[in-house]
């Protein structure tokens, strides 16, 4: 057993000794491309997703100087045909690059890499000898000619290197350039039966070109089979909360929303074991001062950010074209770029269909906020304290206040929405009211005539509050908004909540710029 080469299994049998969700069903994919033309994969997703524990899992499977079949037996892989294949039949190259520039961080840390690597696996083969002049490519290909067995090369955390190093230096070009070395030329064909690369980013962009081209990547702009991987499933976390007796709504909350390919459930997988350990939902990413890194990118506040921002914040989302971000955390030339490399640390989460990105969940809008309160834009901290008042005046019947707060909301966000449209009223509406999505799912319909109201709240389950149906008027007696609600047949959603309901009425007159308020109790369609 090497430092890097054929490290045996120990690291997946101690993720197999604790509570483990099968995701065994990626190696029949990684199968599916050894020794072909798409033998070079690079998976990136956004931290604490998973993408350590894949990669022990793939090593475990793989490696031919431990028996892991004890290990697989009874998840899913153990059913697929190609099981047996390859089951421990591959030396395995296992690099962890994050553990490597934490102990080694000079500037020539490429060549201190490849001849560490080179070392430890010559070590491996003695009888192969090491010439004056080898790179560790060089020596893989004579142990292939001599023993007729091609590498499995698995790299976790493969754009340490990118993110930890100055843009300044040369090191990031440099270990490019030993990726393209290894990897894209007829040698690395050669030599490796499958390469296996995971990380945050993408691989770098040069102009709009992949550095490596012939890599298979795996994203999370584009995740290709590989979405179901990404995260928990919802079916998957149903059955944790079930068996830790968690409230599913709860951890769906603070946890879901990630739209990942197809698949459009998809849960932060560290998260839920955290809460899963803790009893309890909390914000586990807030504990590692994350949002300061996104404090960093919003704080560039390319034109219409912010915007864009207090929108998502609101449940908005937001059209985003990803494809010209350079994959590169140090070249932002655009909002964009900013809104891309979100997605990608797991901060957004983006509709292809829809070409839209959003905060996916109450974790990471707590990070946002964070972030929003950072960078100092008061004007949005403000926001939120004020949608906690007047959240606590539509509850308590307060109509005055609550007109006094829609108000100011609309005065406050006259710089994104045209003041007089219809669809910015409800856009205010959704901001004023942000606040209720602790304790709310919150849906906004806009005024269309087809019987629905345009804000609906509907408590959470762990929540002993009124749903509220909110419908907005202009240029007609506050009572007409309120008429409107009770001639209407309720969505299904809120028909439940007919003996605990409160009816809010807001008008808006367009002379006086103000806006006035009733809010009743349900008694019955009128």
């Amino acid at each position: 057993m090497g430092a890097y080469i054929n490290t045996g299994n120990t690291g997946f049998q101690s993720v197999r000794n604790g509570e483990y969700v099968d995701k065994s069903g990626l190696i029949a994919i990684v199968n599916k491309t050894l020794d072909t033309e798409q033998r070079f994969s690079c998976v990136s997703r956004f931290r604490r997703s998973g993408k350590s524990v894949a990669a022990r899992m793939l090593n475990a499977y793989y490696d031919q100087s431990c028996s892991s079949y004890h290990l697989f037996a009874d998840l899913k892989i153990a059913s697929d045909p190609s099981f047996e294949n390859h089951l421990n039949k591959y030396p395995v190259i296992f690099l962890d690059l994050t553990k490597f520039i934490t102990e080694k961080h000079e500037e020539n840390i490429v060549d201190i890499m490849d001849a560490a690597l080179l070392e430890d696996i010559s070590k491996t083969y003695p009888d192969i000898p090491v010439e004056k002049k080898d790179k560790l490519l060089d020596f893989l290909l004579r142990v292939v000619e001599a023993k007729g067995q091609k590498f499995i090369f698995i790299i976790d955390e493969w754009d340490a290197i990118c993110r930890e190093y100055e843009p300044s230096t040369k090191v990031m070009d440099l270990y490019v350039d030993w990726l393209r070395r290894m990897f894209k030329s007829l040698d690395g064909v050669r030599v490796f039966a499958g390469v296996y690369m995971t990380g945050i980013l993408p691989i770098k962009k040069y102009k709009t070109q992949s550095a490596l081209n012939n890599f298979k990547e795996y994203s999370m702009v584009e995740p290709r089979r590989m979405a179901s991987y990404f995260g928990f499933t919802k079916d998957e976390v149903k059955t944790l909360a079930e068996k830790y007796n968690m409230d599913f709504d709860e951890l769906e909350k603070w946890y879901d929303g990630y739209q990942i390919g197809n698949e459009h459930s998809i849960f932060n997988p560290n998260s839920v074991m955290q809460a899963l350990d803790a009893s309890h939902c909390s914000s586990f990413w807030a504990t590692t001062g994350a949002y300061e890194a996104v404090a960093h990118y919003i704080s560039m506040n390319y034109e219409g950010l912010k915007d864009d921002v207090v929108r998502m914040l609101t449940g908005g989302h937001c059209l985003v074209n990803p494809i010209g971000f350079q994959n590169d955390m140090s070249i932002i030339h655009s909002k964009n770029d900013v809104l891309t490399l979100l997605i990608h640390l797991g901060y957004l989460s983006y509709c292809w269909r829809e070409g839209e990105c959003y905060i996916p969940n109450k974790e990471v809008a707590e990070e946002i906020v964070n972030a929003v309160k950072l960078n100092n834009w008061n004007y949005v901290a403000n926001a939120i304290e004020k949608s906690k008042q007047l959240l606590q005046a539509t509850l308590r019947g307060d109509e005055e206040a609550v007109a006094r707060g829609v108000d100011a909301a609309h005065d406050e966000h006259t710089s994104i929405l045209s003041y007089n449209d219809e669809n910015s009223l409800a856009c205010v509406l959704s901001i004023a009211y942000y606040y209720a999505s602790n304790d709310y799912i919150i849906h906004r319909e806009l005024a269309t005539g087809k019987g629905f109201a345009d804000l609906v709240l509907i408590p959470r389950k762990t929540v002993d509050a009124p749903a509220i149906v909110i419908e907005l008027k202009y240029d007609k007696a506050v009572d007409t908004a309120l008429d409107q609600i009770k001639r209407k047949q309720y969505p299904s959603k809120v028909a439940q909540y007919t003996d605990h309901l409160l009816l809010v009425g807001i008008t808006y007159d367009r002379e006086t710029k103000q806006h006035q308020c009733r809010i009743e109790k349900y008694a019955g369609v009128g």
